[in-house]
């Protein structure tokens, strides 16, 4: 049997804004890749399939799953994890309305939620009850059963309009 082999390629693109440059095989996943090569491990390794969020980053300002993309498919591109919202050690204003009102609780998904729910907010300032449920219908959390997330976004999104 003639085993196959992929030769690694060079992948380089901005991460956070800063250029990072990484080797991946052709079938590693991107997650993978922001996670070993690049060691930004806020992003996390979920289902596998891009159904829960738990891998969810901005990729040229579009929201996404890297669980389902390859490394190699981001050359060149823009990426923005979840290291990228807070201001050093100072929380982003969604960041610290999710912790004061229990938007979390493990923590497993809320990358994926605050991303997602900053892309949201970008859209739409001041989303209804039902479009917060819609736009975050992508992001699976087993422990808060959601009242506490649409909480926590309604009153970034108040926050943020005030600001």
């Amino acid at each position: 049997m003639t085993s196959v082999t992929f030769d690694p390629q060079l992948v380089r693109l901005v991460v956070n804004g800063e250029e990072r440059t990484g080797v991946a095989e052709p079938r590693l996943l991107l997650v993978d890749f922001i996670r070993h090569e690049l060691e930004l491990t806020g992003t996390h390794v979920g289902c596998e399939q891009g159904m829960c969020g738990a891998c969810t980053i901005v990729l040229n300002g579009a929201v996404v799953r890297s669980c389902i993309l390859f490394a190699v498919q981001a050359e060149g591109a823009h990426v923005e994890t979840i290291e990228s919202v807070a201001n050093g050690s100072r929380l982003h204003p969604i960041q610290q309305v999710f912790r004061e009102k229990h938007g979390l609780q493990c923590g497993f998904c809320t990358p994926g939620f605050i991303l997602t729910t900053r892309a949201l907010l970008a859209e739409h300032p001041d989303p209804s009850d039902q479009e917060i449920r819609e736009y975050l219908a992508g992001n699976i959390c087993r422990c808060t059963g959601y009242v506490n997330i649409v909480d926590s976004v309604r009153e970034a999104a108040a926050r943020l309009r005030a600001s």
